[in-house]
């Protein structure tokens, strides 16, 4: 697709009227919407509960169950495995649905999940086969909550105010990064990891109930053509693959998520078993990754205007893609903090790609295919993930923990390439 043919296939987007708020198309604006507020509040929370899960589970693993390198891989690859199951038939479900409630129900569901861990522990009977199934089948509820989520979003805001609105909740996730993660490390050495759990647990149901708030109801899914599932998932694979942008977004996408998997499912190991530092410690270092990703959130609307929202993510890639390769220095005394600093310049990175091109697939995707085309992205992003988990855990079993370490920053650092070489290089 030539640039030219971009801007009209973004153009056609915008030409339903935008839905407004109170205010203007700023990002007080969105804020100041209350459907939007709801969201919001409702991202922020459970957010929060997420990433101190993201810090506990593995240290649940490690430190109560005593799990080995390996099997520290199999539990984090089981938490992204089910995109790949269920991802593409979950999006064609999703488009046979009002949004709302899907998300309601995979909240309720994951909070139940969780709950079951600290439960568990507390009576004496909590094992690493119910940690593999809690993962896995929370992973699932996942797919579902993602999926309707992003297709959600457009419905909530409109379509002319997406990048404002993903630029907050990508800065609740950064803000979520680096409190949660903090607060992770910090609920594991007070308490216990499986407490920390039982956090997360209750910030799924505080997200279900501000989703329960919403009263303006979402209109039916058109009726459209009879059709068959695969039929259905196969038009949203078409959609992605027959966009020169699209598969150059995804490419990338994956090789971050890949590299990213590779990285941080072998960190907490490496942190508490081979240096032997501190829950909190590596609570610290995660969420210096949050502050770079808040950053890159706050900076991708006034980068994008001033390079251009094609050019921006491969142009930040170039200059920041090499920090990676400090990453894997990380040790005691300075390095701990040269690597930390490289960790929040990958994130910033990653902030400013997940706010221009998330925003970017949703303004070109059209309504009736946004939970087809949304899935299909998210099977090959959380595909990559699961792929990087696995691959963690041989490498970390077979060859030590600084060699997945090394082998995620070098992809890092280069995964900028697949924007460059598309249409995007060209487009302001």
């Amino acid at each position: 697709m030539t640039s030219d043919r971009l801007e009209q296939a973004t153009a056609r987007t915008r030409a339903r009227p935008p839905r407004r708020g109170r205010s203007g198309g700023s990002r007080s604006g969105v804020l100041g919407h209350p459907e939007f507020r709801l969201v919001f509040a409702a991202a922020v929370v459970s957010l929060l509960g997420t990433q101190i899960s993201y810090v506990a589970i593995p240290l649940v693993a490690v430190s109560a169950l005593h799990a080995s390198p390996g099997q520290v891989g199999v539990l984090a690859m089981l938490s992204t495995v089910a995109f790949l199951l269920v991802g593409l038939p979950a999006g064609a479900w999703v488009d046979r649905l009002r949004r709302r409630p899907v998300m309601i129900t995979a909240d309720l569901a994951r909070a139940a999940l969780l709950g079951s861990v600290p439960l568990a522990w507390w009576i004496g009977e909590l094992s690493l086969i119910q940690l593999y199934v809690v993962v896995f089948l929370t992973g699932v509820c996942t797919v579902f909550f993602d999926v309707a989520s992003q297709s959600y979003l457009p419905h909530v805001v409109g379509r002319d105010r997406l990048t404002a609105a993903n630029s907050a909740l990508v800065s609740a996730d950064a803000a979520g990064d680096v409190v949660g993660r903090g607060l992770g490390g910090l609920l594991v050495q007070a308490l216990a990891a499986p407490v920390a759990v039982g956090v997360d647990a209750l910030s799924y149901l505080w997200s279900a109930a501000c989703l329960w708030r919403i009263r303006r109801r979402e209109s039916p899914p058109g009726p459209g053509e009879p059709t068959h599932l695969w039929r259905e998932m196969n038009q949203g694979l078409r959609f992605v693959a027959g966009r020169p942008v699209l598969r150059a977004i995804a490419l990338s996408g994956a090789l971050v998520n890949l590299s990213l998997q590779l990285i941080l499912t072998l960190l907490p190991v490496l942190f508490v078993r081979d240096l032997h530092l501190s829950a909190q410690t590596l609570g610290a270092y995660l969420g210096a990754g949050g502050i770079g990703l808040f950053l890159g959130a706050r900076l991708a609307a006034p980068l994008g205007r001033r390079l251009g929202q094609g050019r921006t993510p491969w142009i930040v890639g170039a200059l920041l893609g090499p920090a990676a390769l400090a990453i894997p220095f990380v040790d005691h005394g300075p390095w701990l903090w040269i690597a930390a600093t490289a960790w929040l310049l990958t994130m910033a990175q990653i902030g400013v790609n997940n706010v221009i091109l998330v925003g970017f697939r949703q303004r070109i995707t059209p309504d009736r295919l946004l939970g087809r085309v949304n899935a299909t992205m998210r099977v090959l992003l959380f595909g990559a993930l699961a792929l990087g988990s696995g691959l963690a855990g041989l490498l970390g079993q077979f060859t030590g923990t600084r060699t997945a370490l090394w082998a995620g920053a070098a992809i890092l650092s280069l995964a900028w390439v697949p924007l460059f070489c598309s249409p995007l290089r060209r487009d302001g």
